[in-house]
């Protein structure tokens, strides 16, 4: 997969410098884009690109598909009728050497709403084009589900799902069919957005390709339970009747935790992946894969066995290891899209099954610098 030695620079977006309160793939992406080229550079690497949830974390995110609106490039909107300058007054107060993401976020989202009404207002052109073609492309894998789920969370203040009204909550379909009545207007403004910030990140990618530069992107192994994956497809998770989750992910006891790692993301029921081949998987590889060049799974020894913790249980100390079908997952995805270009974040507790998962499909691994010299300090999930 990687025939030559190239280095290249970890930045996420929304560390660029801007002028409306946090990083945008607009001036200062293409800007950092041209830097790396003078400096020989061949690789940018980003966090995961999806829209952000608890504590604005891209690891804590609300759907494993979609991308994030907020970083979107605002003058470029500008530039195509859908904001006007007077629309961006009231950024100029957010701070310029840090992100405020509460103050951010609520700000940039009230003026992308607005571009997202004045696009769906448009009875054509290319702009309206280019969002049918992308709505026919993602609507039924992934971008029907993330419109309601997110018009919905904005519908009950952000409450957790778990606090929406019960026949929402199961999806009942005549308490669907309401809501894509009631909320047919935010529904497609969630699209809207969705394309808009794809179709600016694909002009991103375009300009880096042609400075000889290469996307590398980032999939967390795991998924918020407060996010559209979860709520569409709970069949597909270890969960109560009801939404509850029966385990939690995490990591055991180590060098760098006496209590261990409690991530607290609810746990794949492996069974019924595996009886659909795997497609919500497919349907994720493939969406990342139209984003960057070259995917890092993290965590990827949770593909052998996880590490699974009642739940309840404050700390990580009282889980067991649970096998995991790693090689028919990656077999599928190989079947599907070939020899994938995928980075295998195989740092912690590496036992030999995760080591064989690995090099049973060529992928290479991680070594942090700094654990390579020295003292031989051990190897762990930060």
């Amino acid at each position: 997969m990687l025939s030559e030695r190239l280095s290249g620079i970890l930045l996420h977006p929304t560390s660029l410098p801007g002028p409306y309160g946090m990083g945008e793939i607009g001036a200062s992406a293409r800007q950092f884009a041209d830097w790396l080229a003078e400096a020989g550079q061949a690789w940018w690497q980003t966090l995961p690109l999806n829209p952000t949830g608890n504590g604005a974390s891209p690891y804590s995110a609300t759907s494993s598909f979609a991308g994030n609106p907020l970083m979107c490039d605002l003058d470029a909107l500008v530039e195509a009728d859908l904001l006007n300058k007077d629309d961006l007054a009231g950024l100029s107060s957010l701070p310029a050497d840090h992100v405020d993401y509460a103050r951010a976020i609520k700000t940039r989202e009230d003026v992308l709403w607005l571009a997202a009404g004045r696009l769906r207002s448009r009875k054509s052109g290319a702009l309206v084009d280019a969002l049918h073609a992308f709505e026919a492309e993602h609507n039924d894998v992934w971008l029907e589900d993330y419109a309601i789920w997110e018009a919905l969370s904005q519908c009950f203040h952000r409450q957790h799902w778990h606090e929406w009204d019960r026949n929402i909550r199961s999806r009942d379909p005549q308490a669907m069919a309401e809501v894509r009545f009631d909320l047919r207007s935010d529904i497609a403004s969630v699209k809207a957005l969705q394309f808009l910030f794809d179709h600016q990140w694909q002009a991103l990618r375009q300009y880096c390709h042609a400075r000889n530069i290469q996307l590398i992107g980032d999939m967390p192994i795991f998924v918020a339970d407060n996010s559209a994956d979860v709520w569409a497809r709970p069949h597909l998770f270890k969960l109560t009747a009801d939404g509850q989750q029966t385990v939690q992910a995490g990591v055991p006891p180590d060098y760098f935790s006496e209590t261990g790692q409690l991530w607290g993301n609810p746990l794949y029921n492996w069974d019924a992946m595996e009886k659909e081949d795997f497609g919500w998987w497919k349907g994720r590889m493939q969406r990342l894969m139209q984003t960057v060049d070259l995917v890092r799974i993290d965590h990827f020894r949770g593909f052998a066995a996880c590490w699974e913790v009642p739940a309840g249980e404050t700390t990580a100390q009282k889980g067991e290891w649970v096998p995991v079908p790693g090689q028919k997952l990656f077999q599928a995805l190989t079947d599907s899209f070939g020899n994938m270009a995928v980075i295998a974040e195989d740092l912690g507790f590496i036992t030999d099954d995760v080591i064989a998962l690995r090099d049973g499909f060529n992928l290479p691994g991680l070594k942090i610098l700094q654990f390579e010299f020295g003292n031989g300090v051990p190897t762990g999930e930060a």
